[in-house]
Parts: C-alpha cells; structure tokens; sequence
C-alpha cells in the first residue's frame, strides 16, 4: 500500500531525518572529545549542538503531523515548516561552529553584532511557523 503524504511533511519528514543523523554525527564528534579529554568532557557547544540536534530532530518530527492535517494550502504549511527548520539548523550550526572555535563557553557573554536580531527571529519565526501549523490543524479539526 503506497501512502502519498503532502509535500510539506515530506520535507518535514525529510529535515528531521537530516538533523537526527547530524545529531549522531555530532555525538561521535563529542564522544571524540570527551575522549581525549583530560576532564572527560567535551567543549560545551560540542555538546549544546549534540543535544539541541536531537531535541531540534524531534520538534522536526512534530511539525510533520501538523503540516499534514493542516486545513491551509501547501504553500502555507510548507512556507511555515521551511522557516521553522531553518531556523532550528541555523541554531544547531551556530552552536557547533562556536564548538568548533572553542571561541566561547557562552555566547551572549560577549556577544557578536547581530546575534540578537538573530534571537527575535528565531522566536518570532519557530513560535508564528508552528502556531500557523497548529491553527491549520485546529481549522481541519474542530472548524
């Protein structure tokens, strides 16, 4: 039996397939270097970036079943699960380059032009993409 989902949880479905993988690829880089290291610990961004990969993976999963029954065109409910992903890849990438860096065991101590322009939208775009994913599904549920 063939199921055709909707084009948007395919990518969702896809994204989170991508992120779980790069969590585990960033979970060997971080038993790597707990590894080697005399503390038996990794950098911590090594480690924010494995953790928040896998919790990012599953909040992707989430937005699949949302984007499906969403009473809203595609275009809509693609538009939403494409700026929330990016922005939870933009957050994962950011905390493996600081990481990778060793640059800094907090980023908003001395925080770098932008990175709280970058912080509004990322709340504004993961909190407004998944309430239109979820007013969709409430509109096809309840309305």
């Amino acid at each position: 039996m063939e199921i055709q989902l909707a084009l948007e949880t395919q990518v969702a479905l896809t994204a989170a397939g991508l992120i779980f993988l790069g969590a585990l690829v960033l979970g060997v880089w971080k038993y790597a270097q707990i590894a080697k290291s005399p503390r038996h610990q990794a950098h911590p961004y090594v480690d924010i970036a494995h953790r928040a990969a896998l919790m990012y993976a599953f909040a992707t999963l989430l937005l699949a079943p949302f984007a499906e029954l969403s009473a809203w065109p595609t275009a809509v409910n693609l538009a939403s699960v494409l700026a929330v992903v990016f922005f939870f890849v933009a957050a994962i990438t950011t905390y493996a380059v600081h990481g990778w860096r060793q640059d800094t065991d907090n980023q908003f101590a001395a925080p770098v032009r932008g990175t709280h322009a970058f912080m509004f939208a990322l709340i504004a775009v993961e909190i407004g993409g998944f309430a239109i994913l979820f007013a969709g599904f409430l509109s096809s549920q309840f309305l």
